[in-house]
């Protein structure tokens, strides 16, 4: 499957949620969609599930339109924080339902899940709790098997133990299953583990898209005496800052050559990888753009 944007814009009234996004998603991986409150996330994967059209530009899946294509919207699912309220119907009555137009689905795999998140087979579902029915979407999303599978914060609810079930679950069955998968979460330091790569959403654009193993190896911290770091980083795109007495951490974003390392070394400085969630809070601070 091959996800294109080409000038894709979203607009709510005078706001523009979506501004000229442009990208292309060709791999069957796992994509992190990153990007703080009001980054346009939603309205992004919104466009991709085809759940609205974009205000302007377009975007193909091989090469078609998906926007009321319906074989096509088949192969493409997309899951959400939602509420089963007024869901009378019971787990198993949900699941027969999700089958009749879901071509990949795997019921006994379902059947499984349902078992290993505990999730009461017989009472409705709005009698669950915010924990229990966001289980059942996650349920919903890997039994689906969708070539195309979105989830948009889908853990919202999920105690710590399910959260990790959940984790489990997605890594051994995209092992056995491949297809593309996209998650947008606020959840980076305990999901950051599970991205192949990464899209970082910022204003209503895409600031990078990268290999999470490449986006990483361009991040690190600086410590040491503050003079001899000012001097070390003077040339570098610096982030994020810290100093404490005659002691500064200096975080950069660039490649370090083994040249600047030795350097380093040297001076007495020490440096530090940089996780996904520091790169992500520092590169959407204002004014830190790449």
């Amino acid at each position: 499957m091959k996800i294109k944007a080409e000038n894709l814009q979203v607009k709510y009234g005078n706001h523009h949620a979506l501004k000229d996004v442009t990208f292309e998603l060709r791999h069957e991986k796992i994509y992190g969609l990153l990007g703080r409150n009001g980054a346009g996330k939603t309205s992004l994967l919104s466009v991709l599930a085809s759940f609205r059209e974009p205000s302007a530009g377009m975007v193909t899946i091989n090469g078609e339109e998906p926007f009321e294509n319906a074989n096509l919207m088949q192969q493409v699912l997309f899951l959400y924080n939602k509420e089963y309220k007024d869901e009378s119907d019971n787990v198993v009555e949900m699941l027969e339902d999700v089958q009749r137009y879901r071509p990949h689905f795997d019921r006994d795999y379902a059947n499984y899940l349902v078992d290993k998140f505990n999730l009461d087979k017989k009472k409705p579902i709005k009698q669950f709790s915010k924990g229990m029915q966001s289980s059942l979407n996650v349920i919903i999303g890997l039994a689906s098997r969708a070539p195309i599978t979105i989830m948009d914060e889908v853990y919202l609810g999920m105690d710590a133990p399910s959260r990790e079930l959940f984790y489990k679950e997605l890594l051994e069955d995209q092992e056995k299953h491949p297809r593309m998968i996209i998650l947008s979460t606020h959840l980076v330091s305990e999901m950051d583990y599970l991205f192949d790569e990464v899209i970082l959403l910022d204003n209503g654009c895409i600031l990078l898209q990268e290999e999470t193993d490449s986006l990483l190896s361009r991040g690190a911290t600086i410590t040491g005496n503050a003079e001899l770091v000012d001097e070390f980083v003077a040339s570098m795109k610096q982030i994020n800052s810290q100093q404490l007495g005659s002691t500064k951490s200096v975080t950069v974003f660039g490649e370090l050559s083994e040249q600047d390392r030795a350097n380093a070394f040297t001076k007495g400085l020490e440096i530090a990888p940089v996780s996904l969630q520091e790169l992500f809070v520092h590169l959407t601070q204002g004014g830190n753009k790449i």
